[in-house]
């Protein structure tokens, strides 16, 4: 070690201190040197210069032949490490760790593994008579017991100087001999220099005695001669990597610290937390709220579905002219009464609004795989103009048809007895049994199955029963369903009718006594035969025996399910009491057009299968009557021919083939068509449906799914086709218009919301972060001492503050999750909501990250004001 006109100045606003004043030194790689002076003249900087701790202004540093002119920070830091020892007077102990980790310290920093740094950090600790205080605290300690571990820290990583400043200034005279009989046992291997103003110890122990007065060396009693210095370099030295401090070192550091302030880690974490608290408290509302929303969305979208029927009024066009005849309406003064037309008006959007869609081409469309569709919806339902005609499977009430019922004739009777109730309608028939939809996944989310099972898609004779939340069934449906006797309603509403008294009863059923019944289905065709001799199918459907028979050979549906609303439902995808699944209409669909009387109709469409003649729309004239007589037998032609003479002979030629037109026109002219015979059969075509529902995923779906909508109109367009581009009714989205903008609104709040939590909770880690600076300065100047970088400083408080967040987020999570219990008993006391405060793990976890990440940027700037500490400054803190 060698110094080289080494100048150390410090500088002030108003002065410059010249500390050392070009000082040359050579020392031996083993001996005591002693450095004795007044206060002030130099000793502790010229020490501080040697160890790397202060750096000097002017000169040079030769360690084992090598100048230090061009060391970096990172060579000083591994120069302290590897090279240098400091025993300090007031020993720098870290108070927050075990005597043990104060010697690991520097062994860690340069990165020895754990085994060998317990192995050596014992071993040096039994060598200055600590064996029985290993894992005791600084603060369990005496005085000359702290500076035996402060030497046993400077020795573990067996370095090649041992610096003591004023190693027995605080101790009395016992175990001043004592460690100084220490030091000078180091020395025989080692160079030790020792600051002192004890002269007595100093010509005692130390082997050089070296006088400093006003920063220069006045005095050297051993020199080192020219010849002694050529020896000395010619030694060989090891090179010795770099000195670094892992993040799970700092990590344990920085824990450790915090424990010994638990009180107060804990309110700062907690008042960390307290953002977090009003973010996750927010979240798990909003996410309640969504999920609560999504559901009303779904519910909702089950109910009031996007609808494309084959005719249909396009509403949106309807209500575009309203609107805009509104806008344009003229003004006048107020001078007079005026009319206003909104009448024709409304007639002449009516009008305008009724479209046409073809809804086989956009089903081939939708099926093709062209259309993202699909990918937007719970489900889509395909209707058709089909009634699906059940019975009651057993006559104990006679023959009970439930699907349309028939029983509320009787309820419209009643109502228009009533003056305050009086109606016009006509309605005498009400649909009890409806399609479900395709989505097991949306009915089970819908609705609980309380006893049986759901129906099975693929089994078209299964239905389910659906009562209300209280378990209830309308009585009038009970009646209309054949579980009572259609007969006692009549009484009743008779009563009624009259003003007398009813007495009410109420009627509860088993599960098993439901799940027990039965229906039967009668297929359209059914109800007819054929009559040979007219070659024309007769209904039957007066014929009450005929029928009996017809619901006998029916098809059986049994009901396998109950099912309920489940709590907070909003949508009601099952419309009717009785729900059968898709597989149930393609299956009647089916049998209705392999039927005889419909292959029948298809195969001859110019003949009534009703009348066996030709379809007749017009009045029948004369000639076609003629051609009607020539097929007749010839006995019947004659008693026509006379017939007719005698007419023609009555009322004249003229009149007569009047009256016959149109007495034969009441009897061929049935009214019928192709077509409307078809209807009547029931006859459908799966790949034509009447009507398409969507049931998109949510409201953002719905609109994905017009877009698509759109995509097809204008290839349609594109390709000269505006007749088949398609009009549809957005009901819910009508309704519900403006629900985005509150949601977006309600967002854009919590948004702000939040934003302002996290920048308070980011300056008050800010602060605190700070303040743990301020209060381990001293630590920060001991870790610089045993070799630490400055990465490594900022390394200890980014770890604390990934502590604190840690802990604060974590705080945070487990209070909201606590403070959600009583807000979902709060808002499910004003609200029929229950269970809305939900916060969701991944939002959790994700808040955690938060607090971390803003703790620790938080705490960078602090950190990074630690890392710029003067080491020398920082040791002499308290």
């Amino acid at each position: 070690l060698k110094l080289k006109d080494i100048k150390k100045n410090y500088y002030t606003k108003f002065e410059t201190v010249e500390a050392l004043k070009g000082i040359n030194l050579n020392f031996r790689k083993n001996e005591f040197v002693s450095i004795l002076g007044p206060s002030g003249c130099g000793k502790t900087t010229l020490l501080n210069v040697i160890g790397g701790l202060d750096q000097y202004t002017t000169g040079d540093l030769v360690i084992n032949g090598k100048s230090t002119k061009e060391y970096t920070s990172k060579d000083w830091d591994t120069y302290r490490n590897h090279s240098i020892g400091f025993v300090f007077q007031t020993y720098n102990l870290i108070p927050h760790i075990s005597i043990l980790e104060n010697v690991e310290l520097a062994l860690t920093i340069s990165g020895v593994s754990k085994k060998e740094r317990l192995e050596k950090s014992k071993q040096v600790l039994i060598k200055v008579g600590l064996k029985d205080k290993i894992n005791a605290k600084p603060n369990q300690l005496s005085g000359g017991q702290m500076q035996r571990v402060a030497i046993a820290r400077a020795l573990v990583n067996d370095p090649e100087i041992l610096l003591a400043d004023e190693p027995t200034g605080a101790l009395d005279t016992k175990t001043s001999v004592q460690i100084l009989d220490l030091l000078k046992e180091i020395s025989g291997d080692k160079l030790v220099i020792m600051v002192t103003h004890n002269p007595d110890l100093a010509n005692t122990y130390s082997t050089r005695i070296i006088k400093l007065l006003d920063g220069e060396i006045v005095d050297d009693s051993n020199p080192l001669s020219d010849e002694d210095e050529e020896k000395e370099q010619l030694k060989e030295t090891v090179r010795k990597k770099k000195a670094s401090m892992s993040f799970f070192t700092a990590l344990g550091l920085s824990f450790r610290n915090l424990l010994t302030k638990k009180a107060r880690t804990f309110l700062v974490a907690f008042a960390g937390s307290i953002g977090i608290i009003g973010i996750a408290l927010i979240l798990s509302m909003s996410n309640g709220f969504q999920l609560y929303i999504n559901k009303v969305q779904e519910d909702t979208l089950s109910t009031y579905p996007l609808t494309v029927e084959e005719t249909t009024m396009d509403m949106t066009t309807i209500m575009e002219n309203m609107v805009g005849k509104k806008e344009e309406q003229e003004e006048h003064d107020l001078d007079k009464v005026y009319s206003d037309t909104v009448i024709i008006e409304m007639l002449e959007s009516l009008m305008k609004g009724q479209v046409h869609n073809n809804l086989k081409d956009f089903k081939t469309y939708i099926e093709s795989g062209e259309s993202k569709i699909q990918e937007y919806t719970t489900d889509i339902k395909y209707s058709y103009n089909l009634d699906i005609h059940v019975y009651k499977s057993t006559f104990e009430y006679g023959i009970v048809q439930v699907n349309p019922s028939n029983v509320y004739e009787g309820l419209f009777d009643a109502f228009q007895s009533v003056g305050s109730f009086a109606t016009s309608t006509t309605a005498t028939s009400v649909a009890l049994f409806s399609e479900m939809i395709d989505n097991q996944d949306l009915l089970e989310s819908q609705y609980d199955c309380i006893a049986g099972r759901w129906a099975n898609p693929n089994s078209y004779n299964e239905v389910v029963f659906k009562v209300d939340e209280n378990n209830e069934v309308s009585d009038y449906l009970l009646y209309a369903l054949g579980l009572k006797d259609p007969a006692e309603l009549e009484v009743i509403l008779d009563k009624i009718t009259k003003g007398e008294e009813v007495e009410l009863e109420k009627s509860s059923y088993s599960y098993d006594d439901i799940l027990n019944r039965t229906f039967k289905v009668v297929l359209q065709p059914a109800y007819y035969t054929k009559n040979e001799d007219r070659n024309a199918w007769v209904d039957n459907r007066d014929d009450e025996a005929y029928v009996r028979r017809a619901i006998e050979n029916g098809v059986e549906l049994k009901i396998v399910g109950i099912v309920r609303p489940k709590e907070n439902t909003v949508g009601n995808s099952i419309q009717t009491t009785i729900g059968y699944n898709s597989s149930l209409t393609r299956f009647v669909i089916d049998e209705i057009n392999n039927s005889q009387i419909v292959k029948e109709q298809k195969a001859n469409p110019e003949i009534d299968v009703f009348t066996g003649v030709e379809f007749v729309e017009d009045d029948i004239t004369i000639t076609k009557i003629q051609e009607i007589i020539a097929t007749l037998p010839d006995a019947q032609q004659q008693m026509f021919n006379a017939y007719y003479n005698n007419m023609v002979n009555e009322y004249g030629e003229e009149e007569a083939n009047r009256l016959l037109s149109k007495m034969f026109s009441s009897y061929f002219n049935s009214g019928n068509t192709y077509e409307k015979n078809l209807e009547v059969l029931g006859v459908n075509d799966l790949s034509s449906p009447s009507m398409i529902s969507f049931y998109p995923v949510d409201f953002e779906s719905k609109d994905k799914i017009i877009a698509e909508i759109d995509v097809y109109n204008n290839q349609k367009i594109e390709e000269g086709n505006d007749q088949d581009t398609i009009h549809y009714n957005d009901y819910i989205g009508i309704l519900l218009s403006g629900i985005s903008e509150i949601i977006n609104a309600v967002t854009y709040v919590l948004i702000a919301f939040v934003a302002v939590s996290l920048v308070v909770s980011s300056i008050m880690i800010a602060v605190i972060t700070y303040i743990s600076v301020l209060e381990r300065i001293k630590e920060i100047g001991i870790l610089r001492a045993v070799g630490a970088s400055k990465l490594d400083i900022t390394n200890v408080f980014n770890a604390e503050t990934l502590i604190i967040g840690i802990t604060s987020g974590t705080l945070g999570i487990l209070i909201t999750l606590l403070l959600n219990i009583p807000v979902n008993l709060i808002i499910s006391y004003f609200a029929p909501i229950k269970n809305i405060a939900k916060l969701p793990i991944g939002s959790a976890i994700v808040l955690v990250c938060i607090s971390i990440f803003l703790s620790v940027l938080s705490g960078l700037i602090p950190a990074f004001i630690a890392s710029k500490k003067d080491p020398v400054v920082a040791l002499r803190s308290e």
